[in-house]
Protein backbone atom coordinates (compact mmCIF):
# COMPACT_ATOMS: atom_id res chain seq x y z
CA UNK A 1 0.00 0.00 0.00
CA UNK A 2 3.07 2.32 0.17
CA UNK A 3 3.65 4.14 -3.10
CA UNK A 4 7.36 4.97 -2.81
CA UNK A 5 8.69 1.61 -1.58
CA UNK A 6 9.54 -1.30 -3.89
CA UNK A 7 8.57 -4.91 -3.25
CA UNK A 8 10.52 -6.88 -2.25
CA UNK A 9 12.25 -4.30 -0.02
CA UNK A 10 15.99 -5.04 0.34
CA UNK A 11 17.81 -4.52 3.65
CA UNK A 12 20.42 -2.12 2.21
CA UNK A 13 17.67 0.19 0.97
CA UNK A 14 16.08 0.17 4.43
CA UNK A 15 19.43 1.07 6.02
CA UNK A 16 19.88 3.98 3.60
CA UNK A 17 16.38 5.27 4.33
CA UNK A 18 16.88 5.12 8.10
CA UNK A 19 20.14 7.07 7.71
CA UNK A 20 18.38 9.64 5.52
CA UNK A 21 15.76 10.33 8.19
CA UNK A 22 18.46 11.78 10.47
CA UNK A 23 19.66 14.17 7.76
CA UNK A 24 16.11 15.12 6.77
CA UNK A 25 15.22 15.93 10.38
CA UNK A 26 18.36 18.03 10.90
CA UNK A 27 17.62 19.98 7.72
CA UNK A 28 13.92 20.39 8.54
CA UNK A 29 12.85 18.60 5.33
CA UNK A 30 11.03 15.67 6.95
CA UNK A 31 10.36 14.15 10.37
CA UNK A 32 9.86 10.43 10.87
CA UNK A 33 8.87 8.83 14.17
CA UNK A 34 9.16 5.19 15.15
CA UNK A 35 6.03 3.73 16.75
CA UNK A 36 7.26 1.40 19.48
CA UNK A 37 5.94 -0.71 22.33
CA UNK A 38 8.15 -2.46 24.89
CA UNK A 39 11.19 -1.76 22.72
CA UNK A 40 9.69 -3.33 19.58
CA UNK A 41 9.11 -1.46 16.33
CA UNK A 42 5.43 -1.45 15.36
CA UNK A 43 5.46 1.04 12.49
CA UNK A 44 6.40 4.54 11.40
CA UNK A 45 4.55 7.84 11.03
CA UNK A 46 6.15 10.84 9.36
CA UNK A 47 5.86 14.24 7.73
CA UNK A 48 7.53 15.44 4.55
CA UNK A 49 7.70 19.15 3.82
CA UNK A 50 6.15 20.32 0.55
CA UNK A 51 7.32 23.14 -1.71
CA UNK A 52 4.29 25.09 -0.52
CA UNK A 53 5.15 27.25 2.48
CA UNK A 54 4.14 25.82 5.88
CA UNK A 55 2.70 22.67 4.35
CA UNK A 56 3.62 19.00 4.62
CA UNK A 57 2.28 15.58 3.70
CA UNK A 58 1.52 12.86 6.26
CA UNK A 59 2.39 9.21 5.80
CA UNK A 60 2.42 6.06 7.97
CA UNK A 61 2.70 2.30 7.98
CA UNK A 62 1.93 -0.35 10.58
CA UNK A 63 2.69 -4.08 10.81
CA UNK A 64 -0.31 -6.03 9.43
CA UNK A 65 -0.70 -8.13 12.61
CA UNK A 66 -1.42 -4.86 14.49
CA UNK A 67 -4.10 -3.49 12.19
CA UNK A 68 -7.47 -2.68 13.72
CA UNK A 69 -6.13 -1.81 17.19
CA UNK A 70 -6.22 1.97 16.81
CA UNK A 71 -2.44 2.34 17.13
CA UNK A 72 -2.02 4.02 13.75
CA UNK A 73 -4.83 6.47 14.52
CA UNK A 74 -3.28 7.48 17.85
CA UNK A 75 0.19 7.90 16.36
CA UNK A 76 -1.05 9.89 13.36
CA UNK A 77 -3.12 12.13 15.65
CA UNK A 78 -0.10 12.82 17.87
CA UNK A 79 2.14 13.75 14.95
CA UNK A 80 -0.59 15.89 13.38
CA UNK A 81 -1.01 17.91 16.57
CA UNK A 82 2.78 18.17 16.91
CA UNK A 83 3.06 19.50 13.35
CA UNK A 84 0.49 22.24 13.88
CA UNK A 85 1.62 23.27 17.36
CA UNK A 86 5.39 22.81 17.18
CA UNK A 87 6.25 23.26 13.47
CA UNK A 88 3.45 25.84 13.07
CA UNK A 89 2.28 24.27 9.81
CA UNK A 90 -0.79 25.76 8.19
CA UNK A 91 -1.79 22.70 6.15
CA UNK A 92 -1.32 18.94 6.05
CA UNK A 93 -2.12 16.71 3.10
CA UNK A 94 -2.27 12.96 2.56
CA UNK A 95 -3.28 10.58 -0.19
CA UNK A 96 -4.50 6.99 0.01
CA UNK A 97 -4.93 4.32 -2.62
CA UNK A 98 -8.63 3.87 -3.34
CA UNK A 99 -8.33 0.17 -2.49
CA UNK A 100 -7.08 1.01 1.03
CA UNK A 101 -10.24 2.04 2.95
CA UNK A 102 -8.66 1.33 6.35
CA UNK A 103 -6.01 4.01 5.81
CA UNK A 104 -8.65 6.48 4.62
CA UNK A 105 -10.61 5.75 7.79
CA UNK A 106 -7.57 6.71 9.90
CA UNK A 107 -7.38 10.10 8.19
CA UNK A 108 -11.09 10.77 8.65
CA UNK A 109 -10.91 9.88 12.35
CA UNK A 110 -8.19 12.46 12.96
CA UNK A 111 -10.01 15.25 11.16
CA UNK A 112 -8.75 15.11 7.57
CA UNK A 113 -11.33 15.85 4.90
CA UNK A 114 -11.54 14.41 1.42
CA UNK A 115 -10.76 17.04 -1.25
CA UNK A 116 -10.61 15.05 -4.49
CA UNK A 117 -8.99 12.25 -6.43
CA UNK A 118 -5.73 11.87 -8.30
CA UNK A 119 -3.15 9.36 -9.47
CA UNK A 120 0.18 8.29 -8.03
CA UNK A 121 2.78 5.86 -9.31
CA UNK A 122 3.22 2.92 -6.93
CA UNK A 123 6.75 1.53 -7.21
CA UNK A 124 5.69 -1.77 -5.67
CA UNK A 125 2.93 -2.21 -8.26
CA UNK A 126 4.85 -0.83 -11.23
CA UNK A 127 2.00 1.37 -12.37
CA UNK A 128 -0.08 4.47 -11.66
CA UNK A 129 -2.99 3.92 -9.33
CA UNK A 130 -5.98 6.10 -8.36
CA UNK A 131 -5.72 7.77 -4.96
CA UNK A 132 -8.04 9.78 -2.73
CA UNK A 133 -6.68 13.16 -1.65
CA UNK A 134 -7.10 14.49 1.90
CA UNK A 135 -6.36 17.76 3.67
CA UNK A 136 -6.38 19.09 7.24
CA UNK A 137 -6.22 22.73 8.36
CA UNK A 138 -5.42 23.53 12.00
CA UNK A 139 -8.26 24.65 14.24
CA UNK A 140 -8.00 26.96 17.24
CA UNK A 141 -6.79 25.16 20.37
CA UNK A 142 -7.05 26.10 24.03
CA UNK A 143 -4.01 26.52 26.22
CA UNK A 144 -3.73 22.79 26.74
CA UNK A 145 -4.46 23.11 30.47
CA UNK A 146 -7.46 21.02 31.44
CA UNK A 147 -10.53 23.15 30.89
CA UNK A 148 -14.20 22.54 30.28
CA UNK A 149 -15.20 24.41 27.14
CA UNK A 150 -18.94 23.90 27.62
CA UNK A 151 -20.45 27.39 27.86
CA UNK A 152 -21.99 28.31 31.18
CA UNK A 153 -25.56 29.58 31.26
CA UNK A 154 -24.26 33.14 31.61
CA UNK A 155 -21.86 32.71 28.71
CA UNK A 156 -24.59 31.25 26.52
CA UNK A 157 -26.76 34.26 27.26
CA UNK A 158 -23.86 36.55 26.36
CA UNK A 159 -22.98 34.89 23.08
CA UNK A 160 -26.44 34.01 21.75
CA UNK A 161 -27.67 36.90 19.57
CA UNK A 162 -31.19 38.13 20.28
CA UNK A 163 -33.92 37.32 17.79
CA UNK A 164 -33.96 40.42 15.66
CA UNK A 165 -33.68 41.37 12.03
CA UNK A 166 -31.20 44.12 12.84
CA UNK A 167 -27.52 43.44 12.12
CA UNK A 168 -25.76 41.94 15.13
CA UNK A 169 -22.22 42.43 16.36
CA UNK A 170 -20.09 39.27 16.49
CA UNK A 171 -20.22 37.49 19.87
CA UNK A 172 -17.52 38.34 22.39
CA UNK A 173 -14.94 35.72 23.27
CA UNK A 174 -15.29 34.35 26.78
CA UNK A 175 -12.44 35.06 29.14
CA UNK A 176 -11.23 31.79 30.58
CA UNK A 177 -9.27 31.96 33.84
CA UNK A 178 -6.77 29.17 34.43
CA UNK A 179 -3.87 29.02 36.86
CA UNK A 180 -0.43 27.44 36.51
CA UNK A 181 2.56 26.78 38.72
CA UNK A 182 6.31 26.83 38.16
CA UNK A 183 7.40 24.30 40.79
CA UNK A 184 11.13 24.79 41.41
CA UNK A 185 13.15 22.19 43.33
CA UNK A 186 16.35 22.61 45.35
CA UNK A 187 18.47 22.14 42.21
CA UNK A 188 16.69 25.02 40.47
CA UNK A 189 14.89 22.69 38.05
CA UNK A 190 11.31 23.38 36.93
CA UNK A 191 8.58 20.72 36.79
CA UNK A 192 6.86 20.15 33.45
CA UNK A 193 3.92 17.80 32.84
CA UNK A 194 3.25 16.07 29.53
CA UNK A 195 -0.33 15.91 28.33
CA UNK A 196 -1.39 12.24 28.20
CA UNK A 197 -3.00 10.29 25.39
CA UNK A 198 -6.66 11.04 24.79
CA UNK A 199 -6.47 14.73 25.65
CA UNK A 200 -6.12 17.66 23.23
CA UNK A 201 -2.48 18.49 22.45
CA UNK A 202 -1.35 15.09 23.76
CA UNK A 203 2.42 14.89 24.00
CA UNK A 204 3.03 18.60 24.59
CA UNK A 205 4.59 19.78 27.84
CA UNK A 206 3.13 22.44 30.12
CA UNK A 207 3.38 24.04 33.52
CA UNK A 208 0.89 22.10 35.68
CA UNK A 209 -2.36 23.79 36.57
CA UNK A 210 -5.96 24.07 35.47
CA UNK A 211 -9.21 25.97 35.41
CA UNK A 212 -10.29 28.26 38.24
CA UNK A 213 -13.74 27.09 39.27
CA UNK A 214 -16.61 29.44 40.25
CA UNK A 215 -16.19 30.96 43.71
CA UNK A 216 -12.51 29.95 43.79
CA UNK A 217 -9.56 32.30 44.07
CA UNK A 218 -6.55 31.52 41.85
CA UNK A 219 -4.63 30.40 44.95
CA UNK A 220 -7.41 28.03 46.00
CA UNK A 221 -7.58 26.62 42.49
CA UNK A 222 -3.83 26.08 42.40
CA UNK A 223 -3.85 24.21 45.72
CA UNK A 224 -6.71 21.99 44.49
CA UNK A 225 -5.14 21.33 41.09
CA UNK A 226 -1.75 20.39 42.55
CA UNK A 227 -3.42 17.92 44.89
CA UNK A 228 -5.52 16.38 42.10
CA UNK A 229 -2.83 16.33 39.41
CA UNK A 230 0.38 15.76 41.34
CA UNK A 231 -0.65 14.57 44.82
CA UNK A 232 1.20 17.37 46.60
CA UNK A 233 0.02 19.75 49.31
CA UNK A 234 0.57 23.48 48.86
CA UNK A 235 -1.36 24.52 51.98
CA UNK A 236 0.78 26.89 53.97
CA UNK A 237 3.33 27.12 51.17
CA UNK A 238 4.41 30.41 49.68
CA UNK A 239 2.55 30.91 46.40
CA UNK A 240 4.40 33.78 44.79
CA UNK A 241 2.57 35.49 41.88
CA UNK A 242 5.17 35.80 39.12
CA UNK A 243 3.60 36.80 35.81
CA UNK A 244 0.55 36.08 33.64
CA UNK A 245 -0.45 35.19 30.10
CA UNK A 246 -3.24 36.94 28.21
CA UNK A 247 -3.89 35.35 24.82
CA UNK A 248 -6.66 34.74 22.29
CA UNK A 249 -6.97 30.96 21.85
CA UNK A 250 -9.94 30.80 19.50
CA UNK A 251 -13.31 30.48 21.22
CA UNK A 252 -11.72 31.73 24.47
CA UNK A 253 -9.55 34.57 25.62
CA UNK A 254 -7.15 32.95 28.05
CA UNK A 255 -5.97 34.67 31.22
CA UNK A 256 -3.41 32.54 33.06
CA UNK A 257 -1.54 33.75 36.15
CA UNK A 258 1.68 31.84 36.85
CA UNK A 259 2.85 31.28 40.43
CA UNK A 260 6.37 30.35 41.49
CA UNK A 261 6.35 27.64 44.16
CA UNK A 262 9.51 26.46 45.93
CA UNK A 263 8.01 24.57 48.90
CA UNK A 264 5.37 21.85 49.11
CA UNK A 265 4.58 18.62 50.92
CA UNK A 266 4.81 15.30 49.16
CA UNK A 267 6.54 13.96 46.07
CA UNK A 268 4.99 15.04 42.73
CA UNK A 269 3.63 12.14 40.68
CA UNK A 270 1.39 12.00 37.62
CA UNK A 271 -2.02 11.21 39.12
CA UNK A 272 -3.76 11.56 35.73
CA UNK A 273 -1.34 9.46 33.66
CA UNK A 274 0.88 12.38 32.69
CA UNK A 275 4.65 12.08 32.47
CA UNK A 276 6.68 14.51 34.57
CA UNK A 277 10.13 16.00 34.01
CA UNK A 278 12.38 18.22 36.11
CA UNK A 279 13.99 20.54 33.58
CA UNK A 280 16.83 23.04 33.75
CA UNK A 281 15.72 26.55 32.83
CA UNK A 282 18.08 26.65 29.86
CA UNK A 283 16.55 23.42 28.50
CA UNK A 284 12.90 24.51 28.57
CA UNK A 285 12.87 25.33 24.86
CA UNK A 286 13.68 21.72 24.06
CA UNK A 287 10.21 20.70 25.27
CA UNK A 288 7.37 21.48 22.81
CA UNK A 289 4.63 23.42 24.61
CA UNK A 290 1.20 24.90 23.85
CA UNK A 291 1.50 28.43 22.48
CA UNK A 292 0.40 30.30 25.66
CA UNK A 293 3.11 28.61 27.76
CA UNK A 294 6.00 29.53 25.44
CA UNK A 295 6.34 33.25 26.44
CA UNK A 296 6.88 32.16 30.05
CA UNK A 297 10.19 30.45 29.20
CA UNK A 298 12.49 33.52 28.94
CA UNK A 299 10.98 35.02 32.08
CA UNK A 300 11.73 31.89 34.09
CA UNK A 301 15.20 31.66 32.57
CA UNK A 302 15.90 35.21 33.70
CA UNK A 303 14.55 34.44 37.16
CA UNK A 304 16.83 31.43 37.56
CA UNK A 305 19.77 32.72 35.54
Amino acid sequence: MLSRIPFPYPRDLADKWIASTVTDSQNGNAYHFAITRDGLLLGVVGLTRLDEKNSATLGYWMGPHLWGQGITTRAAQRVTEWAFNYLKLSRLTADVSVDNPASAAVLRKIGFREIGEGKRRFVSRGQECPVTLFEKIPTAQTSGHDVDDTPTQEAQAETTPPASSAPQLPPKNRTLLVVAAALINQDGHILLAQRPEGKPLAGLWEFPGGKVEPNESPEQALIREMQEELGIDLKGACLSPFTFVSADVGKFHLLMPLYVVRRWRGQPSGKEGQALAWVKAEDLKRYPMPDPDVPLIPLLQELLG
